[in-house]
């Protein structure tokens, strides 16, 4: 259990709101041409300019935090293995996954919100994975023309997923209280939904994957209408907080599977990126792997690839991954 878990909870929000500011006076203040610029390549991804600014402020602040909770920190950037305890040499209490800006891409081109993600479980080993997260945190880092920023926290509280969501006014700095809403409707019909198809290489296969699986679901194509919609939001945090919304009914990550079977290490989902995927789950939302069991990536590896799906309710989960997961059978990913 986590010690004074309330105060943690507060001392998480300073370090979200800190690291959202930060990045957003950033983007206001520099070209486009600086923050996209590439530092550096660690944990199999690629660092640029405006990660830069998020690491300084995560360390300044954890180690603050640490001097309440002595904790091993795993983030990328952190060097090689991607970890360090805080203070150095303590006897860690918690373990602490932080992705500080999930979406850098579409953000320092101002696309699209990028996340900030925290998930926070008591330490026991280094064997810990997704499934030992019993405190979680999602904010949304806003584009520089865009005043709103939401906020979800989720804690397991004697095994009961709770859930608070807050949307923050940067312009009057003010905080309201509001409620994620995952979509009811129980079709993919009409609604928007996908498999993750960010980067070329991987691209072929999945989108025939995703066509089959829709006429298989829906049936065949009417000649001028569509049935379904897709909108790839290139970030897991982003595509977490589409399936709370209401946005999206349904999305899958395979990129793994994918790159396996073409024989090439390409970009994958890591463990960071879903550090929050307890908020979705304390939402309603079902969150898996491909095969439908719950989530266990390892916390400390910061390399490790993760396939995973996510399904706004069970009728859209029931609907869409026996098919999904017949067509992975086919195509040589299971």
């Amino acid at each position: 259990m986590i010690r004074d878990r309330a105060r943690l909870v507060e001392r998480l929000r300073t370090i979200h709101a800190a690291i959202r500011d930060e990045v957003v006076a950033s983007c206001e203040r520099s070209a486009i041409e600086v923050l996209e610029t590439p530092v550096d390549e660690q944990a199999g991804d690629t660092i640029f300019a405006i990660d830069r600014v998020s690491e300084a402020v995560l360390v300044h602040h954890f180690e603050e935090l640490a001097r309440e909770w002595p904790l091993v920190l795993v983030a990328e950037g952190l060097g090689a293995s991607g970890r360090g305890t805080l203070p150095a040499g303590a006897t860690p209490e918690l373990v602490v996954l932080v992705d500080p800006i999930d979406g850098t891409r579409g953000l320092m081109v101002q696309k699209r919100s990028a996340w900030i993600l925290t998930g926070v479980a008591p330490y026991r080993d280094e064997r810990q994975t997704l499934a030992s997260i019993e405190l979680a945190m999602q904010t949304e880092i806003p584009l520089v023309k865009q005043h709103l920023s939401d906020a979800f926290i989720a804690w397991s509280d004697g095994g009961a997923l709770q859930l608070r969501g807050e949307r923050f006014d940067r312009l009057h700095r003010t905080h309201v209280a509001i409620a994620p809403r995952p979509s009811r409707a129980t079709t993919i019909e009409h609604g928007f939904g996908n498999l993750a198809r960010f980067f070329p290489g991987p691209r072929a296969l999945l989108a025939t994957i995703d066509d089959a699986l829709i006429e298989r679901v829906l049936g065949p194509q009417p000649p001028g209408r569509a049935r379904a919609f897709e909108d790839q939001y290139i970030c897991s945090a982003g595509q977490m907080a589409e399936l709370l919304a209401g946005h999206d009914r349904w999305c899958a990550d395979l990129r793994p599977l994918v790159w396996k079977k073409l024989g090439v290490r390409g970009l994958c989902c890591h463990p960071y990126d879903l550090a929050a995927e307890l908020v979705a789950r304390a939402a309603g939302v079902i969150v898996c792997d491909p095969s439908g069991a719950p989530l266990a990536a390892p916390m400390f590896d910061v390399e490790h690839d993760v396939a995973w799906c996510g399904f706004a309710n069970a009728a859209i989960r029931d609907q869409v991954l026996p098919t999904l997961q017949a067509l992975l059978v086919e195509h040589g990913l299971s």
